[in-house]
């Protein structure tokens, strides 16, 4: 089966490089490096690496912590990163710097990914979330390299397209070490599908146990009384076509009852930052970008945060937050951020990337869900011409977010058993 898989990924490389170079028409990062997408690296590359694979910029975002953790344990050791998006390589290379090495993960054909083993000789494999490629798992196993997948999930949809993939999925699970999955509901999948139930565990969502830069609140408040100039302001995160419409239509309303309310618009692709602009203009707002280093005017409606890795920092300078795809069918993103930071989330109808924590956050009252743009409006005047109900959803939010935290010591201890 995996050879038949194998060779349609053959198949099917012309339409993958005809992606790549559509991708490079709205973000020129992806027309370069693409000897390693297909596992031809630069001479000279460290060897017998602890590798991390984190697909985009929320994985490797979560893997922040855990990254710096096994570093400082393993100073000696060098810390091989890969991501497949240019933004998550940026991420990495913004927040973790010299302290590792960073290339692009191959397309997962047996050549490009033999050559990458070959290449990098990893010491172990650790694979966030649920990225199961076969010949990953494959050449790893073949290379005698442990695989570990950390923060795996498993919904029910996704389980039931795995399910169709038959003896493909049940042989690549049986090349995994182990996998340290998020819930027991998606460890009780990942059984189902065949994985041998003593090579998983719950150890729980590292996401919890994320790192907020030190001094971060006292430069929020910075920001909030210099640049906005403590105008009442709410954020849309992570904003994905088809979202930023149905989000100003909402500001509108909010601008009605609440005229010098600000909104951070934090479009979630970077190669969206100007039509998002242009969206905005086009809709009569005046807006401020980040990027041109200016505070927000007193007559700025929007201030387009049209840069990477400061959406924590703005989290902390917001009153609401709501968090994108969700409006659409993406499945939503990360909401404990916002919630760490005591700030009061609301999300769509789509959170099918986040179901446990989404119905906790509304449980505890530290979120709210809206089904369109209109509710949205309702919801975020309401908040922002309440500061008592702002507080109490903050408090429920962060206490829900530290007393889940620990995850990541737990991962660590099973990266030094499979290492040791």
């Amino acid at each position: 089966m995996r050879l038949a898989y194998s060779a349609l990924l053959y198949l099917f490389s012309p339409i993958v490089v005809l992606r790549l170079l559509m991708r490079g028409r709205k973000s020129s990062a992806y027309l370069s490096r693409w000897g390693e997408r297909f596992g031809f690296y630069p001479k000279d590359q460290p060897h017998g690496v602890i590798w991390f694979h984190t697909v985009s910029v929320g994985e490797a975002e979560a893997a922040f912590s855990l990254i710096t953790r096994v570093a400082e344990q393993y100073p000696d050791t060098p810390i091989l990163v890969t991501t497949t998006t240019p933004t998550g390589s940026a991420r990495v290379k913004a927040f973790l710097g010299h302290r590792v090495h960073h290339v692009y993960l191959p397309y997962d054909t047996p050549g490009a990914m033999r050559r990458f083993y070959r290449v990098f000789k990893p010491r172990i494999a650790i694979i966030l979330e649920t990225e199961i490629w076969p010949n990953m798992f494959y050449q790893a196993k073949r290379h005698g390299v442990p695989s570990l997948v950390v923060n795996a999930r498993m919904s029910e949809k996704s389980a039931k397209g795995y399910g169709r993939l038959g003896s493909l999925m049940k042989d690549t699970l049986a090349n995994i070490t182990h996998i340290c999955a998020q819930t027991q509901p998606s460890a009780d999948r990942f059984v189902a599908l065949g994985l041998d139930k003593n090579k998983i565990t719950v150890p729980g969502n590292i996401k919890f146990d994320m790192a907020l830069p030190a001094h971060l609140l006292e430069h929020a408040e910075v920001i909030r009384r210099d640049w906005f100039q403590q105008r009442p302001s709410w954020m849309a995160a992570s904003t994905h076509d088809g979202e930023d419409t149905k989000v100003l239509s909402a500001f509108a309303v909010v601008k009605k009852q609440r005229p010098n309310a600000l909104l951070v618009l934090v479009p979630r692709h970077p190669e969206r930052f100007n039509d998002v602009a242009k969206l905005c203009e086009k809709r009569g707002y005046s807006i401020t970008r980040r990027s041109e280093q200016k505070s927000a005017r007193v007559t700025t409606d929007v201030f387009l945060l049209d840069t990477l890795g400061e959406l924590k920092l703005y989290y902390a300078t917001v009153d609401v937050a709501f968090i994108g795809g969700s409006f659409v069918p993406v499945g939503g993103h990360n909401m404990l951020e916002a919630a760490a930071l005591s700030v009061p989330v609301i999300f769509g109808p789509h959170v099918h990337n986040f179901v446990e924590i989404s119905e906790r956050l509304l449980t505890l009252k530290a979120a709210i869900q809206v089904d369109n743009e209109e509710q949205l409006a309702e919801q975020v005047i309401g908040l922002l011409e309440h500061s008592e109900k702002r507080d109490e959803m903050g408090v429920a939010g962060r206490a829900f977010v530290e007393q889940n935290q620990g995850a990541v010591a737990k991962v660590a201890e099973r990266i030094d058993t499979l290492l040791n």
